[in-house]
């Protein structure tokens, strides 16, 4: 949906920019052309005659009109920041379902809207982002989940615990350990999955603290991880150029640790701010549509960890 809306943005921008130059260019002078003729022949030509003989088309005064905002939504959109609701679950406590977010496209490089070609290299992830990428199973879909992996790191999953050993650092002589990330439990009950109280832990990934949740009754589904060479279940090295992603709500999520990796081509920005945040509410036998919300949580307004 948002890959097609991008190439109808540009498309728009392209044919009204066009129209707008042909009539600059060439449409315009042949009416004011037209117009001094008149007046040669008729030196006091009304005004009205003489608006009507320079008067531009409907059509090329509505793209004359739409074409400088048509490109200002383009590349604010495409570049700078664009807009995405939050229609899940996984990335619970940070993100609930009914936030509008607000996503920086210049993060990780600045792409063209249509072919997603990098056109600038502007920076790269961070483990702790809150990045919004391709699904890499469908591109059309966009997911948002945290980095967790980058490059070369080794990641462990194990008995709701995450390990992280970073990739070896080029001139080091000696390599990072795996080690558990830490974490703090903050609460329990907060929420629920299914009745089951759910266990809040403030969890630190690089430089960023954040709250996970944990469902501590809910066994590790490892059939269903990705499988990667002959690594045992829950390890994953990230290779060069892809990304591990998991969501905070960590057993309900469907992340890298059952499709794999991310490739950087897929990113599309960082996750910066919820703009405004509704409630949902209703149920089918409310007379309303349950896409109508029910409140508005102004209390989440604000920049996102």
């Amino acid at each position: 949906m948002a890959a097609n809306f991008s190439l109808i943005l540009v498309l728009v921008t392209l044919c009204s920019g066009l129209v707008w130059m042909a009539d600059a260019l060439f449409l315009a002078p042949k009416r004011r052309e037209k117009l001094a003729m008149a007046q040669a022949v008729d030196a006091d030509i009304s005004e009205e005659n003489a608006e009507k003989i320079t008067r531009e088309s409907a059509f090329v005064e509505t793209s004359r009109s739409i074409f400088p905002v048509i490109a200002f939504v383009l590349i604010l959109r495409s570049f700078i920041y664009e807009p995405f609701q939050i229609p899940s679950g996984s990335m619970m406590p940070t993100l609930l379902v009914g936030d509008f977010i607000l996503v920086e496209k210049f993060s990780y490089g600045l792409k063209d809207p249509v072919w997603r070609s990098q056109l600038v290299e502007t920076g790269k992830p961070e483990r702790g982002d809150s990045a919004v990428f391709k699904y890499p199973e469908d591109p059309r879909i966009d997911y948002i989940k945290r980095v967790v992996g980058l490059p070369g790191d080794r990641i462990v999953y194990r008995n709701k615990q995450l390990y992280l050993q970073p990739a070896c650092v080029e001139g080091e002589k000696t390599c990072p350990e795996l080690k558990p990330v830490a974490r703090v439990g903050v609460n329990q009950g907060e929420y629920s999955q299914n009745g089951v109280p759910l266990t809040r832990y403030t969890e630190k990934l690089g430089e960023v603290s954040h709250d996970i949740l944990i469902n501590p009754q809910r066994p590790d589904p490892i059939g269903y991880y990705y499988r990667e060479g002959k690594l045992p279940v829950g390890e994953f090295i990230v290779p060069e150029g892809h990304y591990f992603m998991m969501g905070d709500n960590r057993d309900n999520s469907t992340d890298s640790r059952f499709w794999g990796f991310v490739p950087e081509e897929n990113l599309v920005g960082k996750a910066v701010a919820i703009w405004i945040s509704f409630e949902f509410d209703r149920t089918k036998a409310d007379l309303l549509p349950t896409w109508i919300p029910t409140g508005v949580r102004f209390n989440r307004v604000g920049g996102i960890t």
